[in-house]
């Protein structure tokens, strides 16, 4: 077993590494005077079991391109199984034909994965669960769910909380949380009555003198989260946190987050955090290092992997 960390998230490879007490493979991922991306492997790699991590976050086609060159380099040195470890899936909100000749880039994505060789994809609460399904090899979709119950149940023992859907979209992840920890689901209700006019939001559900803790999968622009704040306070709610698997934090979302009425936004680290994220007031960070590693390490052995959904 080797572990080839590429350059999106160095920082969650050598915790993962760490976990596994392995060290990372010895591998340059440099760019050439053009900015083409070159990627040499400097150990033998023929016939190892062999996990590249790498999130296509942003600049999402670097490191998009950097993933799919390290997998065509494990390919031709003859490794004898290459597994993409994707904590963050970038392309994912584009998973259907939202209208007349537009991509499904999801799909796309999915094919040069695969055609770049690799033989499996281990990757962490997908946007879509249905892209599990674009790929003609074995997927494994972690999920954030048990984590976070876990730090809930820390951080909010003895209060009175309620899991909160920001959409309708999300209720089926908002329900499975809220189910771990058996408390109450409340769903807001996103509504734009015209184009460029701001989102109207109703609240479905009695939040009145309760901790709302809002789930979601990706955290982009932060308007949706903030604005969902905003309505659950203004309907009695006694505070308003946040859990999202993936901080994309495009744009402003640091500063409107940090301005917002969210007590707390919890994030992982599938995506490595910028020093806009380190030192906000109100953003912390919780690692999937351990999770990620468990899961490759049994893959590498050829046992159970289900047990990590539960």
């Amino acid at each position: 077993m080797k572990i080839v960390a590429c350059n999106s998230n160095r920082a969650l490879a050598e915790a993962v590494a760490a976990a596994l007490n392995m060290p990372l493979t010895n591998a340059s991922v440099r760019r050439f005077a053009d900015m083409e991306v070159f990627v040499e492997i400097h150990e033998n790699v023929r016939g190892e079991d062999v996990f590249v991590i790498q999130s296509t976050s942003y600049p999402a086609n670097d490191n998009l391109m950097e993933l799919l060159i390290t997998l065509d380099a494990l390919r031709r040195g003859s490794a004898r199984r290459v597994t993409a470890v994707i904590p963050y899936f970038g392309y994912a909100r584009q998973d259907r034909k939202s209208g007349p000749r537009t991509p499904i880039s999801a799909k796309l994505v999915a094919n040069l994965i695969t055609t770049a060789g690799a033989d499996r994809v281990l990757t962490m609460d997908l946007h879509a669960a249905q892209i599990q399904g674009f790929f003609d090899i074995p997927v494994d979709n972690l999920f954030a769910a048990p984590l976070f119950a876990r730090d809930i149940q820390d951080r909010y023992q003895g209060r009175e909380i309620m899991i909160v859907s920001p959409d309708v979209g999300g209720v089926v992840r908002a329900r499975a949380l809220a189910a771990r920890l058996n408390a109450d689901l409340a769903i807001i209700d996103k509504r734009r009555p015209r184009a460029g006019v701001s989102e109207v939001m109703n609240v479905i559900g009695e939040v009145a003198g309760r901790d709302c803790i809002l789930v979601d999968d990706i955290v982009d622009s932060g308007g949706t989260l903030c604005n969902a704040a905003e309505a659950l306070l203004k309907n009695g709610a006694k505070s308003a946190s946040v859990y999202v698997t993936h901080g994309v934090f495009s744009g402003g979302a640091v500063a409107r987050i940090g301005a917002s009425p969210i007590e707390t936004m919890t994030v992982t680290d599938s995506i490595a955090a910028t020093e806009a994220v380190r030192v906000s007031r109100n953003i912390r960070q919780l690692t999937i290092a351990p999770l990620l590693a468990e899961a490759m390490r049994r893959i590498s052995e050829e046992s159970s992997v289900s047990s990590l959904f539960c």
